[in-house]
């Protein structure tokens, strides 16, 4: 079948907790080396995690020949410019989401889109919790969807973290929105034609701390969603049609390794009564990305989601901040 050799850039908390144990754990895949900044920070987390390479610099990584792909969990920043150096060395790179800055800045991969694959790294879309549910959608198991709401927070008011700093494209709705816009988007598979959004701002950082968004799809259903960055860790799905709802339980940070649950209602019942649990099997999403990146690299598999994908995300998430400039609902067409 194949093995896909990673490298990765920095050892930032998420390859190092998530991503780089899911690529362990994944059929075909393999962290063959990790690179920071500092080289003894590179070397400590190689050995802690049984990675055989490690490096002071990313362009050393990029340059190994050994190293078949890259996985970029770099500060938001920085997302563009390295996803560019690794495709100029033709490295394929699964980069962290969001893809960039702002759709501008996302834009610039379109001159590299076919040279070698290049993805955003949603997980959650390789999730069976997501796949299941989708598939209740498509089988017209809830009737018409006419609404998705998601709430999604956690609290962080450490002014040294990247999520709390402008310039590295800190705030709730670059790290956290993003999730529920590809939540509506993978759900109701179609695209917004107007958004509106609702921003409160940290006083001291300046960031959003507390953001609410609307996505008018039309006559294809509507999402809302709010996320902070200052309230008590939280987050749900709803999906609701007119015969039936679906609430995933966990639906953004999916225990690896573990079974889930989705919860299927057809309103029968307002105390709960009528409501259905459906188990998911244990599943790592981290892991399942990683196959599906490999099936592309090494079986030359269709990319599931490209770039173009990815800068309409960002076009989303630019619409909301305009918004909330605006204050009026902002166009998508």
């Amino acid at each position: 079948m194949g093995e896909l050799r990673w490298g990765v850039l920095s050892t930032a908390k998420i390859g190092l907790e998530k991503v780089i144990p899911g690529i362990q754990r994944s059929k075909r895949g393999r962290v063959m080396a990790i690179a920071s900044r500092d080289l003894d920070r590179a070397r400590a987390v190689a050995d802690e995690l049984g990675i055989e390479k490690a490096y002071g610099s990313y362009e050393d990584l990029l340059a190994d020949p050994d190293v078949d792909a890259i996985y970029n969990p770099l500060p938001n920043n920085l997302h563009v410019p390295l996803t560019l150096q690794a495709v100029a060395e033709g490295k394929p790179v699964l980069c962290e989401k969001p893809i960039g800055m702002n759709q501008a800045d996302a834009e610039r991969l379109l001159a590299v889109e076919d040279r070698v694959p290049v993805m955003e790294a949603f997980m959650v879309r390789f999730h069976p919790q997501w796949l299941w549910a989708r598939a209740q959608i498509r089988e017209g198991r809830l009737g018409d969807v006419r609404a998705i709401q998601s709430f999604f927070s956690y609290f962080n008011r450490d002014p040294a973290n990247i999520r709390n700093v402008p310039e590295t494209g800190g705030g709730a709705l670059l790290d956290i929105g993003c999730y529920p816009i590809v939540a509506g988007r993978f759900l109701l598979e179609a695209e917004p034609q107007r958004v509106f959004g609702l921003i409160e701002r940290d006083p001291d950082f300046g960031v959003d701390s507390l953001t609410t968004g609307i996505l008018d799809f039309g006559g294809k259903g509507r999402v809302d969603f709010t996320v902070s960055t200052q309230v008590i860790p939280y987050q749900r799905v709803q999906v609701i049609g007119t015969e039936g709802r679906l609430e995933i339980e966990i639906p953004f940070n999916a225990p690896q390794g573990e079974a889930t649950r989705v919860f299927r209602d057809n309103g029968g019942n307002l105390r709960g009564e009528s409501v259905q649990i459906q188990e998911i099997a244990a599943a790592d999403q981290y892991a399942e990305q990683a196959d599906a990146f490999a099936a592309v690299v090494l079986d030359q598999a269709p990319l599931p989601y490209g770039i173009a994908d990815a800068v309409q995300n960002m076009r989303i998430i630019d619409a909301l901040f305009r918004s909330e400039k605006s204050g009026a609902w902002e166009s998508l067409s």
